[in-house]
């Protein structure tokens, strides 16, 4: 029997009525009345006549067709019939196409929304996935390697941004924990490359930790003549020393001044647990100066464009730079640093109750489960004085 050729394909033409040109072991060319040439094979599985369609010539040429057929023999040896396997394989890619990495992604940062995690952190949890779905967003979860990560991530640090990197692998393995409890992947492939990457030196804010020093920037805070807000929430952070983000979001709601309390709720800090911050005479009276109430705005320092919204991140750190303070001599979360030399080397607190006034966590677990009572009369008693 003949088989097929290029010229002989190329020369068949429109007819009448459709016919068939073979090749051998069921592959023949289907020729219709325009011209169109198709790729069919014929076969019998369990006892049924069946046909098999490959495609379109010239999109899939004499050779790839010959291959698809010699595949689909193979399967029908093994018993299996391959218009059923084609049909299996569309709908596994159509599923994986379902589950590629940005939709898994994004079902993810629904949940850690939902559970309560800051503006901020959802900003930046954002940024760093955008940035992910641009390499990888489109692959399946489960067919992504350690290898493809570690691509990007080189990209990352070749501009000698090192915690960026870090963060991206830590992000992506976020989201592999989540598609392995989903049921959508098997294994976290970035916790393979722990170690791969370059350590990032570790940043200080720069802070005034001298005690002199500290008196003049607080002498200029009182004499600080821009926004009224500004002015009082510049004021009030020495005397609470909490993270830039948890002042310029308090609220109301969050003080009870009955009880000289300011309580921050969990989704507002950085480590997720409730804060509370012993408030002294002098951080009452400060609050107190606030020419507005929570009808006007909930928050106590609303942004100047909208009071449904706090004031700007960049707002502390650009009054101290009108102040005269550089980026490398005192920022806003430098008020911490600040707080905490100055008190340790008054000799006067446990270096615990300090720790815990700051928010900070233990990481020793033991440690942790003997300090429940949390220093609290100690660190009332500091914070006034």
């Amino acid at each position: 029997m003949m088989t097929l050729s290029v010229v002989s394909i190329k020369a068949a033409k429109g007819r009448d009525k459709p016919y068939k040109l073979t090749d051998g072991d069921g592959l023949f060319l289907y020729v219709a009345p325009n011209g169109g040439r198709y790729w069919r094979m014929n076969y019998r599985h369990l006892s049924k006549q069946k046909t098999l369609a490959f495609g379109v010539w010239p999109d899939v040429g004499l050779a790839d067709a010959r291959e698809q057929r010699d595949a689909a023999r193979k399967l029908l040896a093994k018993g299996e019939d391959p218009r059923e396997k084609i049909k299996l394989d569309r709908i596994a890619a159509t599923v994986a196409a379902s589950n590629s990495f940005k939709a898994v992604a994004d079902e993810w940062l629904t949940k850690v929304e939902r559970e309560g995690r800051s503006t901020a952190t959802m900003k930046k949890l954002r940024w760093l996935l955008d940035y992910i779905n641009m390499s990888i967003g489109k692959r399946p979860i489960a067919s992504i390697t350690a290898h493809e990560i570690l691509v990007m991530l080189r990209k990352i640090e070749s501009k000698g941004r090192f915690e960026t990197a870090k963060r991206l692998r830590s992000a992506c393995s976020q989201i592999f924990r989540y598609a392995i409890a989903t049921a959508r992947a098997e294994r976290d492939v970035a916790a393979d490359l722990r170690g791969a990457l370059i350590a990032p030196q570790p940043v200080h804010r720069a802070a005034i930790t001298n005690a002199q020093a500290a008196g003049q920037l607080l002498r200029a805070l009182e004499g600080f003549e821009g926004y009224a807000n500004t002015r009082v929430a510049l004021r009030l952070l020495p005397h609470v020393f909490v993270r830039p983000g948890e002042l310029r979001h308090a609220e109301w709601a969050d003080f009870d001044f009955d009880k000289a309390l300011w309580i921050i709720p969990a989704h507002k800090t950085k480590m997720r647990k409730a804060h509370v911050v012993p408030l002294s005479t002098q951080a009452l009276a400060i609050i107190g100066s606030i020419e507005h109430d929570g009808d006007y705005s909930r928050f106590f320092f609303p942004s100047l464009r909208s009071v449904d919204r706090p004031m700007s991140e960049n707002t502390i750190n650009a009054a101290l730079r009108r102040m005269g303070y550089a980026q490398d001599e005192m920022t806003g979360h430098g008020f911490r640093a600040m707080a905490a030399t100055l008190l340790n080397e008054m000799g006067l607190w446990n270096s615990d109750a300090i720790e815990r006034q700051l928010a900070h966590c233990d990481n020793n677990a033991v440690r942790r489960a003997y300090a429940r009572g949390e220093y609290w009369e100690e660190r009332v008693r500091m914070m006034q004085h």
